[in-house]
């Protein structure tokens, strides 16, 4: 996908198509666009629609061809202060954007006078263009977890991209790096995860946790480790690392679920590829980013070798991994 920049402006466009076409202004707002009945309240007394640049009634018909614009971008200022924090783009346009996180850089202050976080760089990035927001993560990475991360920009798209989210149409792939050589080539590790009674931020598995569902393929390994790409089906906090180290095969350098500690000292793990549709474009968006250097020299170190990924729906898994009563 390309990059994008323009300037602010609160308005989208939706050209009526002959799927919508005969349709009222309100099934479009709501069936086409997926605004909620709140939002078009808000909409309606702000006279923020146009159709075909005059406000219309919300029960007039529009045609094929008619331009349909709706003012869901609100001019937004954020609370936090724009500081410069290391980070790569590899998409922005008006409504979202997907970025690269660097490994010891959290995605969003957990408290008040908390900085440097990535949506504090983001800001500053923003403020060089001129322009303001709000940073929205429509999912989170880990303090020591790098790789792509999917930013929406308005409340509008946050909530659309929340959706997908939910409905499990945002495939996030991670390549994960374990401390011994993992039995099965590929499965389901489907384990219910909880929160800790004994460490505020620990996650372990229970009975009484929700479900929680890993998708996961062996790439390479050897008696020092195993390289394995992961998807994930639940976003439950800390999944991938608390599955895998219940099982027995904890990330290398993750400390908190007893990996080990001589070759790094973060655990080994990144989001390696991201596909969603855009909401408003209906495109499918599809971005990889490489491991970083430290989690490629590991890989040397162990001499682990693999080849190019297949981002699979991850259909043909073979052992499943489940809690036995």
């Amino acid at each position: 996908m390309s990059q994008k920049h323009s300037a602010h402006s609160k308005w989208i466009s939706f050209q009526i198509t002959s799927e919508w076409d005969g349709k009222t202004v309100e099934i479009i707002l709501k069936n086409a666009l997926h605004i909620s009945n709140r939002m078009l309240n808000r909409l309606t007394r702000s006279k923020g629609i146009k159709l075909n640049g005059r406000m219309p009634w919300l029960q007039k018909r529009v045609k094929k061809g008619d331009l349909l614009k709706v003012a869901i971008r609100p001019s937004e200022k954020s609370n936090l202060s724009p500081q410069p924090v290391p980070f790569e783009v590899l998409y922005e346009d008006p409504d979202l954007m997907v970025v690269e996180k660097p490994a010891g850089i959290m995605v969003h202050p957990v408290h008040a006078n908390q900085q440097r976080t990535l949506a504090h760089g983001i800001i500053y990035r923003w403020k060089q263009r001129g322009l303001d927001g709000i940073v929205r993560p429509v999912h989170r990475l880990d303090l020591h977890t790098s790789g792509l991360l999917l930013i929406a920009k308005n409340s509008y798209m946050h909530q659309l991209l929340d959706y997908q989210l939910r409905q499990k149409q945002i495939k996030r792939t991670y390549l994960a790096i374990l401390d011994k050589p993992f039995p099965d080539h590929q499965g389901i590790i489907d384990l219910p995860i909880g929160k800790s009674p004994n460490h505020p931020t620990k996650r372990i598995v229970t009975p009484h946790g929700d479900p929680a569902r890993t998708h996961y393929q062996v790439l390479a390994q050897n008696k020092q480790g195993t390289l394995v790409s992961v998807q994930l089906e639940t976003g439950r906090t800390h999944q991938i690392r608390v599955h895998f180290s219940y099982l027995g095969y904890p990330l290398i350098g993750d400390q908190l679920y007893g990996g080990e500690l001589r070759f790094i000292q973060r655990q080994a793990l990144h989001a390696h590829h991201l596909s969603f549709t855009h909401p408003l474009t209906g495109e499918i968006c599809s971005f990889t980013s490489p491991l970083p250097q430290e989690l490629e020299r590991l890989l040397l170190r162990l001499q682990l070798t693999y080849c190019e990924l297949k981002h699979s729906s991850g259909q043909d898994d073979r052992s499943i991994h489940k809690l036995h009563s």
